[in-house]
């Protein structure tokens, strides 16, 4: 596959998985030129985004649509070959984060350590666990209804370290791609090598489905494991807020 279908299914995996978040709970919308989901009372997946670069003329639409709907956060893929992201700098847009789009072509399983174990979550009482360990390692939350409402869709797992829950992972897969999203580590638990085991895991259960790849989007913090493990950059999505 070569990088520019690469960085279209990286998008279409992290856009998909935002629609299928929101949609049971009466939250994804669409017009012809944006989509945007948000779900009350939780600060994921809460975005709106577009597929075609912007101009001027589409900023009064997403103004409108971020009155409308508080919190929105706007990625910008740095994939158009142009400075439209200048639009939201100009009129009022801060930059929230930065994360780094990475994809991995899928080889041989990897040895697990078994330090850690692997829950799927399947009902309402790991749902409300993973729901409130998830801010430990993220500056916002995915509410227990979102989980309770994609147990079928979205695969979250429950990460344990000597019977304690320890870290979050979910698992989206879009065709032969399997996205691996949500992947923390609570904080006192960090630099024990414990975020690169919960990869490995992530990456072999997109080898059981058959998958050909793996895509991710980066953090700084997680950036270095994933490099380490083979994953490849394709682009920066610069996330935006409307002050």
């Amino acid at each position: 596959m070569n990088k520019i279908d690469l960085i279209k299914d990286n998008i279409d995996n992290l856009t998909s998985l935002w629609k299928t978040a929101a949609t049971p709970l009466l939250s994804y919308h669409k017009t012809d030129f944006l989509e945007f989901s948000q779900i009350k009372n939780a600060g994921w997946p809460n975005r709106l985004w577009f597929r075609k670069d912007i101009t001027a003329e589409n900023l009064p639409l997403i103004l409108e649509t971020i009155e409308k709907n508080p919190g929105l956060v706007v990625p910008y893929w740095d994939v158009f070959g142009s400075n439209s992201n200048e639009i939201f700098e100009k009129n009022g847009f801060v930059i929230r984060n930065k994360l780094t789009a990475m994809a991995l072509k899928l080889g041989d399983k990897f040895t697990l350590q078994n330090h850690l174990t692997f829950k799927r979550v399947l009902n309402e009482e790991d749902a409300k666990i993973w729901s409130d360990i998830y801010p430990l390692s993220f500056n916002y939350v995915i509410g227990k209804e979102t989980l309770v409402h994609n147990y079928e869709n979205v695969k979250y797992f429950l990460v344990h370290f000597e019977e304690k829950p320890i870290g979050t992972l979910a698992l989206f897969q879009t065709g032969k791609t399997m996205g691996i999203h949500g992947l923390g580590v609570i904080p006192e638990m960090r630099k024990k090598g414990l975020a690169e085991e919960i990869m490995k895991f992530g990456i072999n259960q997109a080898i059981d489905e058959n998958c050909e790849y793996a895509q991710l989007q980066a953090s700084d913090l997680g950036k270095g494991i994933y490099t380490r493990l083979g994953f490849e950059d394709l682009f920066v999505i610069t996330n935006y807020q409307l002050t």
